[in-house]
C-alpha cells in the first residue's frame, strides 16, 4: 500500500506551534520532499526533534514518556508510533500532576524538518526556560499563547523539570529579604565595633596625668639658698593620682645689690606628672616645713600647712588659698597630728617652740585643726640636756594611752592627758584621752615627776625615728593612715654619732646596739632579707671614703657593705618597696672603691687641684636579690640637698625627686633645680656596676646580662 503523505499536515502543526511561541514561521516545505529523508540520519534528527519539542531528557523510557533516541534506534517501531504520539505537553514532566481532561495530540515527525538556524534560536529558548527566575506563565503571556493547567487551576510553574516555585515578585521579595539579612549580619557587628572604638577614644575620659606623664622632668625655681634643705612635701593636690611636689622657694628682687630685705619667700606646688606650676603662695617669711593631709570635715579638700618661724598657715592644697592662720614665736618643729581633743570631729595639732635666748625652755602648744586657734596656753619644760631637738612624736601604747615623745639630747615623754590638763586646767573632753598606761607610768623616777625617761646618757641623741617602712623627713604628713603605724612602732635610736640601737615600745629597752663610724645621715628602714623585720641602711664618711652599710633589724649584724669615694654630699637614702617583697635602696655616692684605680692620688692631691675639678655624683639602686650589683641610674655635678620618693600605684612605678643647687653661668648665685625621674625608665637605661664580691657570702657573684635584664624588666614598685 502506498504510504500517505503527511508532510503538509505536520508542517501546519509546526507552524501553529511556532506561532504560539512567538517564533518566526519558516516557509512551507515543498510536497516533493520525501519522509525517507528523515531516516538517513536517525540519531542527529532525533536530537533535533528533542530540542524542537522540548521533551524532558531521561535515560530510561517509562510509560507516558518519549525518548527520541530510543525511537530513532528502534527498528521494530511501527509507522503509527512514528506518526502519532501521545506525549505530555511541554513543561509537564513525569512528576507533574495529571488531572482530568483529554491530552492534545501532535505529530511526532514535525521537528525533523526544522532548519539549523531555527535550532540555534530554539537553543536560546531552552536556555531561557531553564533560568530559575523565569516563569512559564510569563513566557506564555509574552508570546500570546494560552496556558492550560491539567488540574483546571491557574498555576505558575518554572523550568523544564516541572518544579513549582514562587512568582517573579515573590522571588524578588524573598531575595531582597535574604540580602537584607546578610547585610545586617555584616553591618551590625561593624557598627558595634566602630561605636566601641569611638567610645574608648572620645567618650571615656583619659585619666588626667596619664598622658602628660613623662619619664623625667626638670624645673628651675629661684635661688638655691646655699646647701640648706628646703621645705619639701609630697601630696596629690590636683587629683590625678600622682603625688605633686610642694616646696619653699626664695627669689631675689630686681635690685642690683641683694640684701636680706630684697628676698621674696613663697611656697609653690608643682605637678608630679609634668613639673607644671599649679599655684604659688607668697609668704612673709621663709617656709620651714610643709605638711599635707589634714582632713576638715566641713571642707572635704586637701589641706596643707605652711609653717614658718612665727606663723602656721593652712591653705587649700588645690588652689593655695588661705583657710586659717595662727601666730606663734620661735617655731622649731613640724606639726604633730593628735586625736580630736576638743570634740569637734577634726584632729588637732601640736608644735614645739624653742626661744633662742632660753635654750633649755622647750614649749609645746596645742592648736585646733579646725580653726587654728590655740587650745589653752603653751606648756614649757625645763630640760637639763643639750643637743638637737628630738621630736615631738606621738606614741600610742598597747593599752590605748597617748604619750608625747620629745627631748633635747635626752629623750623623755609626757602623757597627752597631763599635757592637756596643764594647758587648759581641765581634763580632755574625749574619755579615751584620759587613759594612762601603768607600764609607762612606772618608768617615772619619782611620783611627782611628769616626765617618763626614754633615754638618758652621757652621749647626745642624734636621731630618734619610728621603725616604720617609708618613714622619712619628707613623708611626715598629717594623714591618719600613715600616722597610725608610726605611733605604735618601735624606735631607731642613734646616739654618740656612732651607735645605733632599737628600742622596744613596750618596755623602752634596747634590743641590740651596733657600733659604727660617725653617722651623718638618718638611717633608712627597709626589707633587705626575708625575715619580715625591717633592716637599716645608713652611711658614714671619714678620710674621703664613704661607707654604706645594711644591718639586720633583728640582731644588728651587718648584711651588706660597700665603699665609695666620698661624694661630699649628706643626703638621706630612700627605701622603695618592690614587687619581690624586698626593698630597693636608692642613694647618692661617687665611684665605687672596687672600680676606682687612683683612689690614693685623688685623696692626697692638693686641695686647689681637687676643688678645680667638678665632683661627679652618681645615683645608685641596690636590690637585695643581687647584692654584688648596683644599677647606676643617673650622674650629675649638681649638689643635691633634698630627695624623696613618690609612688604611682596605677603604673606600678615610683619617681625619685631631688632638689639640687646648680651654679649659674654668671657665678653670682646658684639656682634651685627640681628634678623628677621615673625609676623603671631609669633602670631600663641604666648601667650595671659590679662590686666584685658579695659582703655576705665572700664569693664572686657574676650574674649574666640576660638574667639581670629579665629581673629588672619585671621589677615593679609599690607603696610601703
Amino acid at each position: 500500500m502506498e504510504r500517505p503523505n503527511y508532510n503538509s499536515h505536520d508542517a501546519t502543526q509546526k507552524a501553529q506551534l511556532q506561532a504560539q511561541r512567538g517564533e518566526s514561521v519558516p516557509p512551507p516545505v515543498s510536497n516533493s520532499s520525501s519522509p525517507l529523508y528523515c531516516r538517513s540520519a536517525p540519531r542527529e534528527m532525533a536530537a533535533v526533534l528533542s530540542r524542537a519539542l522540548k521533551l524532558p531528557g531521561k535515560k530510561g523510557s517509562e510509560l507516558g514518556e518519549y525518548d527520541p533516541l530510543t525511537q530513532a534506534d528502534s527498528e521494530d517501531e511501527s509507522e503509527e508510533d512514528d506518526l502519532v504520539l501521545n506525549y505530555p505537553r511541554n513543561g509537564l514532566g513525569r512528576d507533574t500532576y495529571h488531572g482530568g481532561g483529554s491530552t492534545k495530540l501532535r505529530g511526532g515527525r514535525v521537528g525533523r524538518l526544522v532548519a539549523a538556524g531555527d535550532s540555534a534560536q530554539e537553543d536560546d529558548d531552552d536556555w531561557r526556560e531553564r533560568l530559575p527566575s523565569k516563569c512559564q506563565q510569563d513566557r506564555d503571556d509574552v508570546k500570546g499563547g494560552p496556558y492550560w493547567s491539567p488540574s483546571g487551576e491557574d498555576r505558575e510553574q518554572c523550568g523544564g523539570s516541572g518544579l513549582r516555585i514562587h512568582g517573579t515578585e515573590e522571588e524578588e521579595k524573598r531575595l531582597r529579604r535574604k540580602n537584607a539579612v546578610r547585610a545586617s549580619f555584616f553591618l551590625v557587628p561593624l557598627v558595634c565595633a566602630m561605636l566601641l572604638v569611638l567610645l574608648c577614644a572620645f567618650l571615656i575620659p583619659c585619666q588626667k596625668g596619664a598622658l602628660a606623664k613623662r619619664p623625667k622632668w626638670e624645673r628651675a625655681l629661684g635661688d638655691a639658698g646655699g646647701v640648706t634643705p628646703p621645705a619639701l612635701a609630697l601630696w596629690d593636690v590636683d587629683g590625678d593620682s600622682v603625688d605633686d611636689v610642694l616646696l619653699s622657694v626664695t627669689e631675689w628682687t630686681n635690685d642690683t645689690h641683694p640684701t636680706q630685705g630684697n628676698k621674696i619667700y613663697s611656697a609653690v606646688a608643682l605637678s608630679g606628672a609634668s613639673g607644671q606650676l599649679l599655684w604659688r603662695k607668697v609668704m612673709r617669711e621663709s617656709v620651714l616645713y610643709i605638711q599635707c593631709g589634714l582632713q576638715l570635715n566641713t571642707k572635704p579638700l586637701p589641706v596643707c600647712l605652711l609653717i614658718g618661724k612665727s606663723s602656721i598657715m593652712a591653705v587649700n592644697g588645690t588652689s593655695g588659698k588661705n583657710l586659717w592662720s595662727t601666730l606663734l614665736r620661735n617655731i622649731e618643729s613640724q606639726a604633730v597630728l593628735l586625736p580630736d581633743v576638743q570634740g569637734d570631729s577634726v584632729p588637732d595639732l601640736l608644735v614645739a617652740t624653742l626661744p633662742a635666748d632660753e635654750a633649755l625652755d622647750l614649749s609645746l602648744t596645742l592648736i585646733s585643726g579646725l580653726t587654728g586657734a590655740k587650745l589653752g596656753q603653751s606648756v614649757s619644760f625645763n630640760l637639763t640636756g643639750q643637743g638637737k631637738l628630738i621630736g615631738p612624736l606621738l606614741h600610742e601604747t598597747q593599752q590605748g594611752a597617748h604619750y608625747i615623745v620629745f627631748g633635747l639630747g635626752n629623750v623623755v615623754a609626757i602623757s597627752l592627758r597631763d599635757m592637756y590638763v596643764r594647758a587648759n586646767s581641765k581634763l580632755p573632753v574625749i574619755p579615751a584621752l584620759r587613759r594612762k598606761d601603768p607600764g609607762w607610768e612606772g618608768l617615772k623616777k619619782t611620783n611627782s615627776s611628769s616626765f617618763i625617761h626614754i633615754f638618758r646618757g652621757s652621749e647626745s641623741v642624734e636621731f630618734l625615728l619610728p621603725l616604720v617602712a617609708g618613714f622619712g623627713t619628707y613623708h611626715n604628713n598629717l594623714d591618719t593612715v600613715s600616722n597610725l603605724n608610726t605611733s605604735k612602732s618601735d624606735w631607731v635610736l642613734v646616739y654618740g654619732f656612732s651607735k645605733i640601737s632599737v628600742l622596744g615600745q613596750r618596755d623602752v629597752r634596747k634590743r641590740w646596739t651596733f657600733n659604727s663610724a660617725p653617722i651623718h645621715s638618718q638611717p633608712t628602714p627597709g626589707h633587705f632579707n626575708e625575715d619580715g623585720i625591717l633592716d637599716l641602711f645608713f652611711q658614714h664618711s671619714a678620710n674621703g671614703i664613704m661607707k654604706a652599710q645594711v644591718i639586720d633589724g633583728a640582731n644588728g649584724r651587718p648584711l651588706w657593705t660597700a665603699q665609695f669615694v666620698c661624694p661630699r654630699l649628706v643626703l638621706e637614702t630612700a627605701a622603695v618597696s618592690t614587687s619581690t617583697g624586698l626593698s630597693a635602696f636608692v642613694f647618692w655616692a661617687s665611684e665605687p672603691i672596687g672600680a676606682q684605680k687612683n683612689i690614693t692620688k685623688a685623696t692626697v692631691a692638693p686641695p686647689a687641684v681637687v676643688a678645680a675639678e667638678p665632683v661627679i655624683r652618681k645615683l645608685f639602686l641596690l636590690h637585695p636579690a643581687y647584692p654584688s650589683i648596683l644599677m647606676q641610674l643617673a650622674t650629675t655635678t649638681d649638689t643635691a640637698v633634698a630627695a624623696t620618693v613618690s609612688y604611682e600605684e596605677r603604673q606600678k612605678d615610683a619617681s625619685y625627686i631631688t632638689v639640687s643647687s646648680r651654679p649659674t653661668p654668671d657665678s653670682k648665685a646658684a639656682a634651685r633645680i627640681v628634678k623628677s625621674i621615673r625609676l623603671r625608665a631609669a633602670i631600663a637605661q641604666g648601667q650595671v656596676v659590679r662590686l666584685g664580691q658579695s659582703s655576705n657570702s665572700g664569693t664572686a657573684l657574676k650574674p649574666d646580662v640576660f638574667e639581670l635584664d629579665k629581673f629588672y624588666r619585671h621589677l615593679f614598685f609599690k607603696h610601703q
